[in-house]
């Protein structure tokens, strides 16, 4: 959502920025809804006022024994009355439109991030480790858990259909270490706070996170009218939705490890194999929630700590700048990070940090006040996975595959795997 403010006063740097995006000029549109919407407005209160004024009449005219003009003003009020519900339909369903209209439109990304159409344009900032060299050809992470009898696509295919796995034994204990070490490692030493939330929401939380009213075929819904949660940051950004916050006590860091689901409507012929992109899968979110003034400060931060999961398992990783072609539909600033998986020979996301500035926020009426001020503003928010619990069960077999078909466990997970340091057939 957007400031009418802004774009009244910034039309051209308003279309600018939508043309960055790929998007059609439209502050023409917006502004001669805003000035029609306004105008009922204005008109709605003219004859509100009135018809209170001329309520008051009536009982002076009475009072006067002016039976004629009584009648004229009690016909006055009708007629006032008719048009006033005229009036108030027209202002809702304009500013239904209007909103409808803001709510379809992109963020405004900042100065800094890259024009271009898609992940080839994407600026690498920085990079971790080297990628593995083995003697003996990698194989992909599909081929060795199939091999260990730990991974049934089959079976799972026959329960739910495609992009749907069933992990078994060490496998399945190795994806449940990755997400606990994931908690652990940013509550005890990142300072989220770590909450349990559901995995159905209502329409509202997905419009204040974005995914409504543009990407509801990516979701999937209920028959109770619910829908089944993309991610985690929908239900920790919506926490405080439609509260004003002490600044104070921001930011506030929370984290959770949940289950996702995920249509994938777009992804038809993609990745068809394994476990890249799944249906349901499991994520650990970190959500912050701040003032403007530390949103980018905190975006580093927050990137800096799924960084810290990659390096604790020693998974080589790049950073990367999402160019204007690549961007998520809210954000302003977004870091990919991208894992090395030997199996595919290249770099796979495996993170998404980005900082929303307000465009959440206004979604969802979620304000700040500062200390001794009256007035209040709109916080900024920043969402980013902490890792995707799947594709790093994947990285990890890939990078720590052996000759044998066996795989190592990473130190960092030895004492969730119970002082397992190998898992084989």
């Amino acid at each position: 959502m957007f400031d009418l403010k802004f774009i009244r006063e910034n039309p051209e740097a308003f279309d600018a920025a939508l043309a960055r995006r790929g998007e059609e000029a439209r502050s023409a549109e917006i502004l001669k809804l805003d000035s029609d919407h306004r105008s009922l407005a204005t008109e709605a209160q003219t004859a509100q006022a009135r018809r209170n004024e001329a309520s008051k009449l009536i009982g002076k005219a009475k009072g006067q024994g002016n039976e004629e003009e009584a009648q004229a003003l009690m016909a006055e009020v009708a007629e006032l009355k008719t048009k006033l519900a005229d009036l108030e339909e027209k202002e809702r369903t304009l500013g239904a439109e209007l909103n409808n209209l803001l709510m379809s439109l992109p963020n405004m990304v900042y100065d800094d991030v890259p024009d271009g159409d898609d992940e080839e344009d994407n600026e690498e900032v920085r990079a971790w480790g080297k990628p593995a060299a083995f003697d003996f050809d990698a194989k992909e992470h599909f081929d060795i858990g199939e091999a260990l009898g730990m991974m049934d696509f089959e079976r799972a295919a026959k329960l739910s259909g495609s992009r749907f796995v069933v992990l078994k034994g060490g496998l399945a204990r190795l994806e449940r270490a990755i997400g606990q070490f994931m908690i652990d490692l940013h509550v005890n030493e990142h300072g989220y706070e770590e909450m349990v939330t559901p995995v159905m929401v209502r329409d509202s939380a997905l419009y204040g996170t974005g995914q409504l009213p543009k990407f509801g075929e990516d979701a999937f819904k209920t028959t109770t009218d619910h829908w089944l949660i993309p991610t985690s940051e929908v239900t920790l950004t919506n926490l405080h939705s439609g509260e004003i916050l002490d600044e104070a006590t921001l930011p506030l860091r929370f984290t959770a490890l949940s289950q996702c689901f995920r249509a994938e409507a777009g992804s038809a012929g993609r990745d068809t194999r394994g476990m890249i992109r799944q249906h349901q899968f499991a994520k650990v979110e970190m959500v912050s929630v701040t003032t403007p003034e530390q949103s980018d400060e905190e975006l580093e931060r927050m990137t800096g700590c799924a960084e810290e999961v990659l390096k604790r398992l020693h998974l080589p990783y790049r950073v990367v700048k999402l160019c204007t072609g690549d961007i998520g539909f809210g954000a302003r600033r977004t870091y990919d990070l991208e894992v090395y998986l030997p199996g595919q020979g290249r770099y796979r996301e495996i993170s998404s940090c980005s900082v929303m500035g307000d465009f959440q926020a206004r979604r969802m009426k979620m304000r700040c006040r500062p200390k001794g001020e009256k007035k209040t503003t709109f916080v900024h928010t920043l969402n980013g996975s902490g890792l995707a619990v799947g594709r790093t069960l994947i990285a990890v077999i890939e990078n720590y595959q052996q000759a044998d078909g066996t795989i190592r466990v990473p130190e960092a997970l030895r004492s969730y795997m119970g002082g397992v340091d190998v898992i084989g057939a």
